[in-house]
């Protein structure tokens, strides 16, 4: 029998002993393949040394989907989108989410949905950004107008991928910074970087930072005193990846979407609050006509011809199916249901965290179901030191500096997901009780007391 090789570039076998007398290599394909029960095991084993999904509350990202969901997704995974005239169903029920979507968004029901399934928000918001750069250099030039140094307005806390759009495709990013107490995007700021060569406006609907809703209206009319004063017609795109399945919900009376003129498109994760495994995302304009022809392609080389417009081209059939299902299986009054239970339990955890004597929220009740705290200047503690010692308990709590201007202020996250029940949340609480006593002690300061109250879930 030959020696196993002890060394780090080499995963060692112990349970598979009685079916292989070699380990395998790490970064290099072995000589000889495994038996799959062994080539499964081995994997299976590994991936369960990564965090519990129960008690991971950094990601805004579902884990839990009913069994008959994934066996529709398991059954369609090998369907590939792109392949429209062999998969024509597939297609069929993309089409109807993205109807589906154009009309929770109050898009014109006389109008054609234009949009798409796409890998996640990301690519829903490079193609949106590219729709609004092709649009304003056509304007440009049919004008006979400079259209070589477009730009994008929008607050600094921005999810990265903005970043990676405007580096990407060559677009000057100008960033609103924000101020202590103001941690989203105001219109009064934004103002002065409106130029002639403005592409765009982006408004958050569920920022990351604090789970609080950008004022689109706010911004619209804004942008109409600037029509009014310059001529300058511009747009507005609404990156709803996160609140895009909330809102429509919950917050029932705030007009954000398609409803407010200068939007012309949305983008929206099905993979968070769309309750879908990932990755998916959707991208919606308002009509056609804000989709510039130029980025459309024409294929016909896997059968019958076919437009194409998204930055990939193989895509899984899979979460698309896992959407729709979610779209028939709930309906409005199940997403409500979910939505407002989700709500509830968030304003619970947040009433009982603003109990602590050293914490401050700053996350809003009227947004996302996310709380967000800081410390209070006299803390004996950081919330560095917090989420370290919340990880001894298998809680996984994200702790962050906020963006330029305000970067002194570190903050704590909790994004409430469907599967963080109530007794779950108060054994988070119970846990963070023990580690508050254990840090306050540490540096030898009095222990914080905290007593759940009976908040009532509707």
């Amino acid at each position: 029998m030959k020696k196993v090789q002890a060394s780090n570039d080499i995963i060692g076998v112990t349970y598979s002993s009685r079916y292989m007398d070699m380990a395998i290599p790490k970064y290099a394909m072995p000589e000889e393949g495994l038996p799959e029960k062994v080539a499964y095991q081995l994997i299976h084993d590994e991936l369960q040394l990564d965090g519990k999904a129960s008690q991971n509350l950094a990601s805004f990202v579902s884990t839990w989907m009913e069994p008959e969901a994934e066996r529709l997704m398991q059954e369609s995974i090998r369907l590939n989108l792109a392949d429209e005239d062999e998969y024509p169903h597939v297609v069929e029920i993309e089409k109807r989410c993205v109807n589906i979507l154009a009309r929770l968004y109050h898009a014109d029901s006389n109008l054609q949905s234009t949009g798409a399934a796409t890998v996640g928000s990301s690519e829903a918001i490079m193609l949106a950004g590219l729709a609004m750069k092709w649009r304003w250099r056509k304007k440009r030039q049919q004008l006979g107008l400079p259209s070589d140094k477009p730009n994008i307005v929008m607050g600094i806390n921005v999810q990265v991928v903005w970043d990676k759009f405007a580096r990407y495709f060559d677009v000057e990013p100008r960033f609103v910074t924000l101020e202590e107490n103001q941690y989203s995007l105001s219109a009064e700021r934004a103002r002065p970087l409106i130029d002639e060569n403005t592409i765009g406006v982006v408004a958050i609907l569920g920022s990351t930072l604090s789970g609080e809703y950008e004022n689109v209206m706010a911004i619209s009319d804004m942008l109409d005193d600037v029509a009014r004063e310059t001529g300058l017609d511009i747009p507005i795109h609404v990156d709803a990846a996160s609140g895009g399945f909330v809102a429509p919900f919950v917050q029932t009376d705030l007009i954000w979407d398609f409803r407010v003129k200068r939007v012309v498109s949305i983008n929206v994760s099905g993979h968070k609050y769309g309750l879908v495994y990932p990755g998916i995302g959707w991208v919606l304009w308002r009509s056609q006509d804000f989709l510039q022809k130029d980025l459309i392609f024409h294929v016909n080389y896997l059968g019958g011809e076919m437009p194409t417009f998204c930055l990939n081209f193989s895509r899984p059939s899979s979460y698309i199916i896992g959407q729709y299902y979610n779209f028939i299986r709930l309906g409005i009054s199940g997403y409500t249901k979910i939505m407002c239970s989700l709500k509830d339990r968030a304003n619970y955890l947040q009433h009982e965290i603003e109990k602590i004597a050293f914490f401050e929220t700053i996350s809003k009740l009227n947004a996302l179901p996310v709380v967000v705290w800081k410390m209070k200047p006299d803390s004996p503690f950081s919330v560095f030191e917090l989420t370290e010692k919340l990880r001894q308990y298998g809680w996984i709590i994200p702790a962050y500096t906020l963006p330029k201007n305000i970067e002194h202020i570190a903050v704590c996250r909790i994004v409430v997901r469907e599967h963080f029940s109530r007794d779950l949340i108060d054994n988070l609480l119970d846990d963070m009780k023990t580690s508050i006593d254990y840090l306050t002690q540490k540096n030898g300061k009095p222990s914080v007391s905290i007593k759940h109250s009976h908040w009532k879930v509707c």
